[in-house]
């Protein structure tokens, strides 16, 4: 188990595969986001992707899926204080693979809870062929060994 004093700013991993089907894509679409070049294949062609392309955030939430099942699993995790700075750099498509690539930007103690303290991450999801395709700052809080330590 990994804690707060375990982590150094500076470290980087990189991890996951998953890949995305069109019938996940339009699924998540017709329940969170509706519309059409997420949810119709014949209206995504005519749309400005000119295909089909997974919603913002199903591809945060894939993200999301590798983080838990990478370093979260590993990590004494106490949730998040939400995250910074999302972006969706480019469209996520049927038949991609994303991984995804995080470095420690920042960490510090909480103030009013020594028990746990904050952690800053970059979180970059990336395809098959290394273009990001998601990104932003985690603002984790992971559980410290000791106040003293």
């Amino acid at each position: 188990m990994q804690y707060y004093e375990d982590i150094e700013v500076g470290d980087t991993r990189e991890f996951g595969e998953y890949h995305v089907t069109a019938d996940e894509i339009v699924e998540f679409a017709e329940r969170y986001d509706p519309q059409p070049f997420h949810t119709d294949a014949d209206a995504a062609a005519e749309s400005a992707f000119g295909e089909l392309v997974a919603s913002g955030w199903h591809t945060a939430s894939m993200c999301m899926r590798m983080l838990v099942d990478g370093p979260i699993d590993d990590r004494a995790s106490m949730g998040a204080r939400g995250v910074d700075e999302l972006r969706w750099k480019r469209p996520v498509k049927p038949g991609d693979t994303l991984s995804v690539r995080t470095e420690i930007l920042d960490k510090h103690v909480s103030e009013s809870d020594q028990k746990r303290g904050y952690v800053d991450s970059r979180v970059e999801g990336y395809n098959q062929d290394g273009d990001v395709v998601v990104s932003f700052i985690a603002l984790g809080m992971i559980e410290r060994r000791g106040p003293d330590q």
